[in-house]
């Protein structure tokens, strides 16, 4: 390993660590190598793609503290994937080796309850919603908000996971809630939105970043595709931008984050409402591995490493396409595609719904500026965290 003399600074040959294994894990792992770390990771599913491309790997539950206690002890510094790790999990690695962003951040976007509670507290706008924990908070919450309103479980929900939509046609509250398994949730307004938008913020120890505001369409309640840049007003981005960066500070974050956004332009007083803070690298920010000079996922690296942040200046426009399930049969007319870049994931069986990898097409580039504030460095620096 090369010596720094700044013990917060992980020099090249350090070991990176990375709780999950999934193609976030895989996509982390590829970027640490090419800074020169070697990189960990602990899952607890078998052939995670990520193995494939680590150092070393423990599949091992996420309860066996002994399994946990070995992997912290080979590492120097570790992150994550995916934000559904049991608080108990990350405990105990931290107790023995630094955990970026911190439990702080996992313990607030785990939770949707947590999470809105977080932003109403900070002033940040999220849409109406209230806390329901059975069929009488239900119906109360339902009186209250209207027939127009989703029920969303609090923890383990993504890509539409834990989510059923209501109206006034909608089943009784008893069998709503049994929709979503009896979990703790959350009841919540429906916002009429014209498009949504997410924005990727990048904060370290010293310095706060962002990349340009990309916008995503949906298909059956999971990402189909991203586009950048988003077709929105640039006062309207910077509105964005800001509070994406309001929200990295309250919460000291170290790292990559989205944050996911509607774009509501009929509504002058509140255009911007905040959906979902997701503490990691982000499906709607893999456009950067071919549209940036660094992407998310290095840039992440970067951060958690105490490095200096890479340039997230954008050379071309970028459409990023999900493959899902069986597209990935159609791998070979993908990689005859000139003006795209190809992703495979590395995953096994082409399952509904399993995202298999994406394809990112490059487009001409129509502007590009740096996030506001940002000095000749393309970086704007912020005193150390106390």
């Amino acid at each position: 390993m090369m010596e720094c003399n700044d013990k917060n600074v992980m020099a090249p040959g350090s070991v990176v660590g990375i709780i999950g294994g999934g193609q976030l894990g895989r996509m982390l792992a590829l970027a640490a190598a090419r800074l020169g770390f070697r990189v960990h990771i602990y899952c607890a599913a078998e052939n995670s793609p990520a193995f494939e491309v680590a150092a070393k790997h423990w599949c091992a539950p996420f309860d066996n503290k002994q399994q946990l206690q070995d992997f912290a002890n080979s590492c120097d510094i570790v992150t994550y994937e995916f934000e559904n790790i049991p608080l108990e999990t990350v405990r105990v690695i931290s107790a023995i080796t630094p955990v970026l962003p911190d439990i702080n951040a996992l313990n607030i976007t785990q939770d949707r309850l947590h999470e809105r509670a977080f932003l109403t507290t900070n002033s940040l706008p999220v849409a109406p919603f209230m806390k329901v924990d059975n069929k009488e908070d239900l119906a109360k919450a339902i009186g209250r908000l209207g027939n127009q309103t989703i029920l969303k479980s609090r923890r383990f929900g993504y890509d539409g996971k834990g989510q059923i939509a209501l109206s006034s046609a909608t089943l009784s509250p008893p069998d709503v809630l049994a929709e979503i398994g009896n979990q703790p949730a959350i009841l919540e307004q429906k916002i009429n939105f014209d498009r949504e938008i997410s924005v990727l913020v990048l904060r370290s120890a010293n310095e706060l970043e962002n990349y340009d505001i990309c916008e995503n369409l949906h298909l059956n309640q999971m990402l189909r595709r991203t586009r950048v840049p988003a077709t929105i007003d640039p006062d309207i981005e910077q509105q964005a931008i800001l509070m994406a960066q309001e929200i990295t500070i309250a919460m000291d974050y170290v790292g990559l984050m989205a944050v996911e956004m509607f774009y509501c332009p009929d509504n002058e007083e509140q255009p911007l409402i905040i959906n979902e803070i997701a503490p990691r690298v982000h499906n709607s920010g893999h456009w950067t591995q071919d549209g940036c000079i660094i992407d998310q996922f290095e840039n992440h690296i970067r951060a958690i490493c105490g490095w200096p942040l890479g340039s997230t200046k954008r050379h071309n426009d970028v459409v990023m396409t999900n493959l899902i399930g069986e597209d990935i049969l159609n791998w070979q007319e993908y990689a005859g595609n000139t003006d795209s870049c190809l992703h495979i994931y590395g995953k096994k069986e082409p399952r509904q719904g399993r995202k298999m990898g994406h394809l990112t097409t490059l487009l001409p580039l129509t502007y590009s500026k740096p996030p506001s504030g940002s000095d000749e460095n393309n970086v704007v620096q912020l005193k150390p965290s106390s």
